[in-house]
């Protein structure tokens, strides 16, 4: 499991920075009352189930993941579910509110939607619920590998 630590050294490799803070994070209202800015420019890290198979979604705290759309871009089929707590602890090795999209396993697909987009930067999680990591989405793509979709509408 990495630790922020971790998520932090990986980072100031690319010139990255993490932000802490002493109250606590785990929302994108929290994250955002934190941060200083809207909970839309809250990069949310999301794991999904899709017929029993992993997938992140990273995308703004105003967002909602539509089904068809996710399947359709991890190339998956089968039911679409939110996995239980200690699911995303062993596929992202990150426990809820604390997700980031950082130093994932290299088979877990991230999808990043492209909503992001219309903020010049986003703020992640950096592995716990007290971190934001303020980035641009094409900073997200490179440091994630993460591929860019449409997998969201509006909440």
């Amino acid at each position: 499991m990495p630790s922020i630590d971790d998520v932090k050294n990986y980072l100031a490799g690319h010139q990255v920075d993490v932000w802490e803070y002493e109250q606590p994070t785990p929302t994108c209202e929290t994250a955002a009352a934190a941060v200083g800015c809207t909970p839309a420019e809250i990069a949310k890290t999301l794991l999904f189930l899709v017929g029993g198979k992993p997938a992140v979604v990273v995308t703004c705290g105003d967002m909602k993941v539509k089904s068809s759309l996710l399947k359709k871009a991890a190339g998956l089929s089968g039911k679409v579910k939110l996995p239980q707590a200690e699911d995303v602890l062993e596929y992202t090795g990150y426990a809820p509110g604390g997700v980031c999209p950082f130093l994932l396993r290299a088979d877990l697909p991230v999808l990043l939607d492209t909503s992001m987009q219309r903020f010049e930067k986003v703020y992640a999680a950096a592995g716990n619920d007290y971190s934001a990591v303020p980035v641009t989405f094409a900073q997200l793509e490179q440091l994630t590998g993460g591929k860019p979709v449409e997998v969201c509408d509006p909440a």
